[in-house]
């Protein structure tokens, strides 16, 4: 007899996702969970993007070897702050002349619209260490210079790694993570979290972890929303955001294998009965 679809079992399943919250909650009540929305950031441009327009002047004048695009937002988010020295014809241009790293698919979409060809794909995780391997693959680092456009906070073990390879570090940031304007979803979900009514906790990214115990430390309950996350069920996207949990003394019990949300929704469904009767949860 063939195993069921895999199903959360009608259990509350909280998830920290933003922009793509409604995806994120659809999927969770595809595979039998009553999704908790609890958005523990937003992405705000900055007026005055740092590195932006130096790094513009620096790739016209053909001193920047190699340019590392972490994401899609902030790859388009470039490519307007570097607008008052180059348009995007001569952005193209000049990005067709150095080597361009595309983390993952969405800065590789993002470079297709504007026309870029010819630039390397990094393999799934998609974590610093798969952009160093794809960077090693195309030779020496040392004495080149690296811009990195960064999204949030600089990826330091990114930058350490460039650095130990010998290459000149050139951060490029354009946008920055910030808690939602409205915050009541998510201290509400942590409480419920603290009281143990959730059980299955989902993120997505690095800054979500980082946001959501800032909040559960501002509402005085971090120490039950850590016991509650360590004593149910915690799953993480991936390596970053594994390693970001990691950091804070939680363990995630469900990382796919692939980086995607519905690879990770799918995968706590499947292992939810069996992980949270281990844990003695219901």
């Amino acid at each position: 007899m063939s195993p069921g679809p895999a199903s959360f079992g009608g259990r509350l399943v909280v998830s920290f996702e933003s922009r793509r919250a409604p995806e994120m909650a659809s999927l969770v009540e595809r595979h039998g969970g009553e999704p908790v929305r609890a958005p523990a950031l937003r992405e705000v441009g900055l007026d005055a993007p740092e590195g932006a327009l130096a790094f513009a002047e620096a790739l016209a004048a053909g001193t920047i070897d190699v340019l590392v695009l972490m994401t899609g937002v902030g790859t388009r988010g470039l490519a307007e702050a570097v607008a008052p020295v180059l348009d995007r014809v001569a952005f193209a241009a000049a990005l067709a002349r150095v080597t361009v790293v595309a983390r993952g698919p969405k800065p590789a979409v993002a470079l297709r619209e504007l026309g870029v060809p010819g630039f390397v794909t990094v393999a799934a995780p998609n974590s610093h260490r798969e952009v160093l391997s794809a960077l090693d693959t195309r030779g020496l680092l040392v004495g080149k210079r690296v811009a990195v456009q960064e999204y949030g906070v600089p990826n330091a073990a990114l930058h350490e790694g460039l650095a130990a390879r010998g290459a000149e570090v050139l951060p490029v940031s354009v946008y920055r993570y910030a808690l939602p304007e409205d915050t009541a979803p998510l201290r509400s979900a942590l409480r419920r979290l603290a009281t143990g009514e959730i059980s299955i906790a989902l993120f997505t990214s690095r800054a979500q972890v980082e946001h959501a115990l800032l909040v559960a430390a501002e509402e005085g309950i971090d120490g039950p929303v850590r016991e509650a996350l360590g004593r149910g069920l915690l799953g993480s996207i991936g390596p970053v955001c594994s390693e970001a949990l990691r950091q804070e003394g939680l363990s995630p019990d469900v990382e796919p294998e692939h980086s995607k949300m519905g690879h990770l929704v799918k995968e706590a469904a499947n292992r939810a009965d069996e992980i949270l009767a281990r844990k003695g949860r219901p």
